[in-house]
């Protein structure tokens, strides 16, 4: 059984000798909200987590905990990804057909997007090494760097996921050192996006949204020509804005990056939502960010509201892994407005479309815990799902 945040609060908060009163004022929080995210009915939520880890003085990291992670082969892989990602400069594989690398290539971007996270795992550090290998032959060749650059982007995701701090940092640095030989602005944002990531990771809001506006400005700068190639990464900025704005409970912060957003989406036309580096952007996506920032401003009726139109009509060219947390961030709205019956449908749906994300995410687990434990064990479908998460034996 893997202990969500919640829990993890409760026993860091008695190991260092600290009441439930002082926790709560140093966090900036209510007694009584404090109480029942440790006892489980109220979700500890991505900007709580980060207020009570810097008055605990640990990581989030260690709050939300790192499930599935025992001596496993998800933990073996991951070391191997640790050691590629280490030995950066050193690939132990041969350059392999052209052809080859560029199947492998959209392999690896397929499954990120399908969440389907071991799978990744298992050919990520021989793509990794095989196409470093053919970018140190390449003598500088920026195509050959922007693969590099973009199986890095992957692996990024794969240890953000699995709650792996560490190497996610180390994986953001590589993928700016090989977005720094492609010249070029898309590979530099994308790079970027996930540098900012790291700092949200952190609870860290503030110097996340410095990142994001040094990129957008040198995007917004760069001498290349507009369409898909500039919009998707400035768009995907703006949104990772949103993210980081509303979880600081900046609302005008929120607004303006929400906005611009929107511009650049409707001036991608009929288009839809696009992918380019990883990065995902469009009119779809931008609506998935908007209703995130209703949750995080205090908003959940607007979310939920959202949530509703969203859930019967979901974008249909978004790819798992973002209709999957759309369902994740409708159960946090419903779970706020007290439509419990609601919120196990909307993980529900997460747990179909994308079940790797919905059973490691950290707010698909503290909805889930809360639901658990208001229901205790009165519903089969949340005793299933809460194995799945390992929240239960």
């Amino acid at each position: 059984m893997t202990p969500a945040a919640g829990e993890n609060i409760a026993v860091l908060r008695k190991s260092r000798g600290i009441g439930q009163a002082r926790l709560a004022r140093q966090a900036g929080i209510s007694l009584s909200y404090l109480s029942k995210i440790e006892v489980g009915t109220r979700p500890a939520t991505p900007p709580v987590v980060a207020a009570v880890a810097k008055a605990l003085r640990v990581s989030t990291a260690r709050i939300y905990g790192q499930p599935f992670l025992s001596a496993s082969e998800q933990a073996d892989l991951l070391d191997a990804l640790r050691v590629s990602v280490r030995r950066h400069t050193l690939p132990r594989q041969d350059a392999p057909p052209l052809d080859v690398l560029a199947t492998g290539l959209a392999t690896a971007t397929a499954l990120r997007a399908q969440t389907k996270y071991v799978e990744l795992l298992r050919i990520l550090p021989t793509l990794l090494e095989q196409a470093t290998a053919v970018a140190l032959a390449g003598d500088g060749d920026p195509a050959a760097w922007g693969q590099v650059a973009d199986l890095y982007g992957c692996g990024y995701a794969v240890a953000h996921r699995l709650g792996q701090p560490d190497l996610a940092e180390m994986v953001v640095a590589r993928q700016t050192w090989a977005a720094e030989q492609t010249w070029n602005p898309e590979a530099d944002a994308a790079a970027a996006w996930n540098e900012a990531g790291t700092y949200q990771s952190a609870g860290q809001y503030d110097d996340g949204l410095a990142i994001i506006e040094r990129a957008i400005s040198r995007l917004e700068s760069a001498r290349f020509t507009g369409g898909p190639a500039k919009i998707v990464p400035l768009g995907s900025l703006h949104l990772r804005g949103v993210v980081l704005a509303s979880r600081h409970k900046d609302a005008q912060a929120t607004k303006d990056h929400l906005t611009r957003a929107w511009k650049l989406a409707k001036s991608l036309g009929g288009e839809g939502d696009m992918v380019r580096h990883n990065l995902t952007f469009g009119s779809g996506n931008t609506a998935l960010y908007e209703l995130a920032a209703h949750v995080e401003l205090g908003r959940p009726d607007k979310a939920a509201a959202m949530g509703d139109t969203l859930m019967e009509q979901p974008p249909g060219d978004l790819t798992p892994n973002r209709v999957g947390r759309l369902y994740i961030d409708v159960a946090r709205a419903r779970l706020a407005v007290k439509n419990t019956s609601g919120a196990e449908e909307a993980l529900k749906a997460a747990f179909t479309i994308s079940p790797e994300m919905a059973e490691m995410h950290p707010m698909a687990r503290e909805v889930l815990r809360v639901l658990f434990v208001l229901h205790q064990r009165a519903k089969p479908e949340l005793m299933t799902m809460a194995k799945r998460a390992g929240l239960t034996v």
